[in-house]
């Protein structure tokens, strides 16, 4: 595929409208008594009942009391279908701003269910580049990672990624997008630049003779492996040509570890420390330390004390370290640094989000992302920038490859798009919110982590479920500990149970040390229960109060790794109705 001619785009994605979603003038209140559950022919729905109009003049009045203090003054709009009333205030304020006020009212009225910013929403950014409809992995409803709508929350702005690859190639569609990288490899017959380290990470090509490397090897040209990875994590993006990336307001810093037939651990090593802002000898520092680092490398054996070194290193100093489990078709606990603790491990899926053919697997994998599969055509493949020359460079172009090579950048683009909404989140945050929001796989994935990458669902749960401390609908069908819906806590889930929906699950990735509070409201009467089950279905806590009584646990995590949970909600007797879940830590 050829380059595409260079466009000017009207569209400033930094300034697009989603911007103003921080802000709002109105306000909705939802009043128990302001609502009514109908059982229907395909189940239970709540229509609103309404109240008289003295009752709710008083209730506005008591709600302008309240936000006297802010300087506003709210009026009446409308009564929902749902039976929750909007408000509209006399100037916008901060979400922020608007759930302290509504944490008031639920404090002064015990007749208020819940109250929520009534946000704004936008039309879900869709870039122009020219070969955006081949990039199925991004916006596929099936195999893909659901990036446009993450896109309305944040698109890496301020966050650098280190592709610790083959370095770069100039590439139109990666221009502007690279910060000072550096060039690790110490050895002329591995870095064939005729160099040793140095500052200049550009990518000489990879290309190898027949039985160069090793007897039995064949001839194979360039990869310019890099270069596509880094496509995929930042390419320019709405710019009239070729492929859009993930995080494409984020920075790639190439870090040159590989060469002809391979690279060295020690290089690998020490590109790591640089490129997470640590020290090594001879380097100047890096004036642009990396939030996430790409390792779409691997080898055979247990993970080496020099690895490991170097990433802890990385993770105390902030860093994410994402990194592919490997293309063998086999335990990935027998791939290197896939094996190495603190890292977040990523298999493939293909374009139908089952396990790539080639894939590694096993319980060390965090979750898993596309990484195509061109057997049977290549468009099933990831599509990214390249280099058309197949020994030495030639001119730009794209290119379809396979391999968790190609997953792992989707990670990695995704762990910056968190990093830019969430600045202070740390490693251990942002790998618990990757693997708690993964959706189920469409297909057939076994032992491939938590499930398939959403973006738009880890951008939400960094930012701690729905904005932090915000009320999340439930969503059916959740009705198993197989197929639950993911929750990112601190949250307030709203739902319903009925005769025919007596179960409602909720997946939830408990970190270490933290202690989960869980708290169910029924409706006025209604007699719901609440348990906690772990992912063998084992019983860890029970609340089984009578009608109109709350329901409560807490469980504490008490091992060094962050584990699965599942709070169930069972409808336990009388008639259908609705519920509040409190979940936090």
């Amino acid at each position: 595929m050829g380059a595409a001619q260079a466009g000017v785009s009207s569209v400033d994605v930094d300034k697009a409208p989603r911007e103003l979603s921080s802000q709002t003038d109105r306000l909705i209140v939802k009043y128990k008594d302001g609502s009514t559950v109908v059982q229907g022919r395909l189940g239970a729905a709540i229509q609103a009942q309404p109240l008289a109009s003295d009752a709710i003049g008083a209730r506005t009045e008591r709600l302008q009391q309240l936000a006297a203090p802010l300087g506003t003054r709210l009026s009446l709009v409308r009564q929902m279908g749902t039976g929750a009333h909007v408000f509209r205030l006399d100037r916008r304020m901060s979400l922020e701003q608007l759930r302290e006020l509504g944490e008031r009212i639920k404090a002064q009225d015990a007749n208020v269910e819940y109250v929520e910013p009534d946000r704004k929403m936008y039309p879900m950014f869709t870039p122009n580049d020219t070969s955006y409809n081949s990039q199925w992995d991004l916006f596929d409803s099936v195999g893909g990672i659901r990036a446009p709508a993450a896109w309305d929350q944040a698109t890496g702005t301020g966050v650098v990624v280190a592709v610790i690859d083959t370095g770069y190639r100039p590439h139109a569609d990666l221009s502007g997008q690279i910060v000072a990288g550096y060039d690790m490899i110490a050895d002329t017959a591995v870095s064939v630049d005729g160099n040793g380290r140095d500052n200049d990470p550009s990518d000489p090509g990879d290309y190898s003779a027949a039985n160069e490397c090793q007897a039995g090897d064949p001839a194979s040209s360039s990869s310019w492996h890099g270069t596509h990875v880094a496509g995929t994590i930042a390419a320019k993006t709405n710019n009239a040509l070729g492929v859009a990336g993930i995080a494409f307001n984020a920075k790639v810093q190439p870090i040159r570890v590989l060469g002809k037939c391979g690279g060295y651990t020690s290089d690998i090593a020490d590109g790591i420390t640089w490129a997470s802002g640590g020290s090594v000898s001879g380097l100047p520092a890096n004036s642009t330390p990396a939030k996430v680092l790409n390792l779409s490398l691997g080898g055979g054996g247990a993970c080496g004390t020099t690895t490991q070194t170097a990433i802890n290193g990385a993770r105390s100093r902030g860093a994410s370290v994402i990194v592919a489990a490997g293309n063998e078709n086999q335990n990935a606990s027998n791939s290197s640094p896939a094996n190495c603790s603190g890292v977040v491990t990523v298999a493939a899926t293909d374009r139908y989000g089952a396990r790539a053919y080639y894939s590694n697997y096993g319980s060390i994998v965090a979750l898993a992302a596309p990484g195509g599969d061109v057997r049977s055509s290549a468009s099933n493949g990831i599509l990214s920038t390249l280099n058309a020359g197949t020994t030495t460079p030639g001119a730009d172009n794209y290119a379809y490859y396979q391999g968790t090579s190609m997953a792992t950048p989707h990670v990695a683009g995704v762990a910056a798009l968190m990093y830019s909404a969430k600045p202070t989140a740390t490693p251990d945050e942002i790998t618990a919110a990757l693997k708690s929001s993964a959706r189920a796989f469409p297909g057939v994935c076994n032992q491939c982590g938590t499930g398939l990458l959403d973006a738009n669902a880890a951008v939400t749960a960094i930012k701690g479920g729905g904005g932090g401390g915000g009320t999340v609908a439930e969503v059916e069908p959740n009705n198993s500990r197989t197929a639950p819906q993911t929750i990112s806590a601190p949250a307030t889930v709203t739902g319903s149970l009925s005769t025919s929906d007596t179960n409602d699950y909720f997946k939830i990735t408990l970190p270490a040390g933290k202690t989960l509070s869980a708290t169910l409201t029924p409706a006025s009467g209604k007699d719901f229960d609440l348990y906690l089950q772990n992912s063998s279905g084992t019983q860890l806590r029970a609340s089984e109060n009578g009608a109109g009584a709350v329901d409560s646990f807490t469980y504490t995590n008490s091992g060094s790794s962050s584990i699965t949970v599942y709070v169930r909600v069972l409808y336990y007797s009388g008639t259908s109705g609705t519920y509040s879940l409190g979940l936090s830590w």
